[in-house]
């Protein structure tokens, strides 16, 4: 009975204890959150500037990385099943599996399959427009990514700029009685605005980076199933007539 009770009480102690830690701890956490947002002002209106570019970046990088890793979906038996069907004649069921499918490399065989009966050369210029347009709709907002992450530290040093014409403008104003203080407004602005720019910029420079990367990845694998369903074409043209 004693043991119990004395278990209870330490048991009451500890609780009482994380109670008291997260009473304090709250306090700090506001003060962190209002030492943050008073940093950012400090910072003046190009943070806010910033604060919009690195927004919108991560808006496009997400986006871009769904599209492409939905374009980037290819079943490894997708071009086997197109050879099947095509040595067939079943070029209806060919069309309807890359329907089924609808990323950018089903596209542009179903335009080679709609094409069929034309000259080589025809079917290949189509494919080849289907694959530029599939690929511009691809790029898309990433040039504009590319031009956050090379103007985002261009505005941050303009900060820092302002910053200092601010700092010395104080001084000069101050004549004999310089204080640090006077200073001190010109110099967060500076500093902030130059962490800022870095920061918006190194996320819009490799998020570039690796969305081209998956691009890049992406053409080739649409370029290796162009050249084998020309090969189809060339060497298994199947039945003229649909089954």
């Amino acid at each position: 009975m004693i043991f119990n009770l004395l278990q209870a009480d330490t048991t009451m102690e500890a609780i009482s204890g994380a109670m008291e830690n997260a009473v304090q701890a709250a306090p700090q956490a506001t003060e962190m959150h209002e030492s943050l947002f008073s940093m950012f002002r400090m910072g003046g209106a190009l943070m806010w500037v910033l604060l919009a570019l690195s927004v919108l970046a991560i808006y496009i990088i997400g986006k871009k990385w769904w599209v492409i890793r939905h374009a980037s979906k290819i079943d490894q038996n997708f071009m086997k099943d197109i050879r099947d069907y095509m040595g067939e004649g079943k070029f209806k069921s060919a069309v309807t599996l890359c329907r089924r499918y609808d990323n950018s490399v089903a596209r542009m065989i179903e335009t080679g399959i709609n094409r069929l009966g034309r000259p080589l050369t025809d079917i290949q210029s189509a494919i080849e427009n289907t694959g530029n347009v599939e690929v511009a709709r691809l790029e898309k907002g990433l040039p504009l990514l590319a031009s956050i992450a090379g103007g985002a530290p261009m505005i941050g040093f303009l900060g820092t700029v302002l910053g200092m014409v601010k700092a010395f403008f104080n001084m000069s104003k101050a004549g004999n009685n310089i204080d640090i203080t006077l200073l001190s407004d010109g110099i967060y602005t500076a500093m902030l605005t130059t962490v800022g720019g870095l920061i918006v910029g190194i996320i819009a420079y490799f998020g570039y980076n690796w969305l081209t990367s998956n691009v890049s990845d992406l053409v080739y694998k649409m370029e290796s199933s162009t050249m084998e369903f020309i090969d189809i074409v060339l060497h298994e043209p199947g039945d003229d007539e649909n089954k």
